[in-house]
């Protein structure tokens, strides 16, 4: 069962520059979403969605996501702070792109747990485009093309930053603003334009700040 909440969000800034219509769908004031706009459009799917110093997602059953509604970022980037743990099988965390609707839209996400681990560290930055391309099906078909290990060292209980560039179908990750990416796939979706979301899988809880969408016009 999926269930919505629509929330608002508290003391966090989203930054967005260049989206279609954006400046009258969310009031924009010099490129940044209202608190009020944010609040109008964000929704929770299959999650309890908290806020202090940064949002955070609960721990559940199944995938969930908060998802921005009412932009349509196509080409751009996506940044973001995110941190998820070192429990093994409990933590997927990352960023949900081109949305259609709560079954169909793009993902990169991390597995911390296998940062750190020489024999699953090439598992730790995933792409899938639900619903058709599960990981399950692409590490199947495609071993080691859309997932990778990741260039550094990091603590999988601590904060990492997150540059997902997008000129589709290209998709690049860069981590901790490394110049190389980690991660450099083709969409296996249509790639064409939806919401942005922040993501976590299955059975998994995570805590994201620093949200940033530019899109490219």
């Amino acid at each position: 069962m999926i269930m919505k909440t629509r929330i608002g969000l508290i003391g966090l800034v989203f930054c967005f520059a260049g989206i279609l219509n954006t400046s009258e769908t969310f009031g924009q004031a010099d490129g940044y979403i209202t608190l009020s706009a944010i609040e109008a459009n964000g929704e929770s799917v299959n999650r309890e969605v908290k806020f202090g110093d940064e949002i955070y997602l609960g721990r559940s059953e199944g995938d969930g996501f908060l998802k921005i509604k009412h932009i349509n970022f196509r080409n751009g980037t996506i940044e973001a702070d995110i941190k998820g743990n070192n429990t093994p099988q409990q933590s997927f965390v990352g960023l949900a792109f081109h949305g259609k609707d709560d079954e169909t839209y793009d993902v990169v996400y991390f597995r911390p747990f296998n940062f750190r681990n020489p024999d699953r560290k090439s598992h730790s930055v995933q792409y899938i485009a639900h619903p058709t391309y599960t990981w399950q099906k692409l590490r199947e078909e495609n071993p080691g093309k859309y997932e990778s290990a990741l260039d550094s060292d990091l603590d999988p209980d601590d904060w990492f930053h997150v540059r997902i560039e997008i000129n589709s179908p290209a998709v690049k990750v860069y981590i901790n603003n490394h110049p190389t990416p980690t991660l450099s796939v083709n969409q296996l979706s249509s790639g064409e334009g939806g919401w942005v979301g922040l993501w976590v899988g299955n059975f998994s809880d995570g805590w994201f700040r620093n949200l940033k969408v530019v899109s490219k016009k």
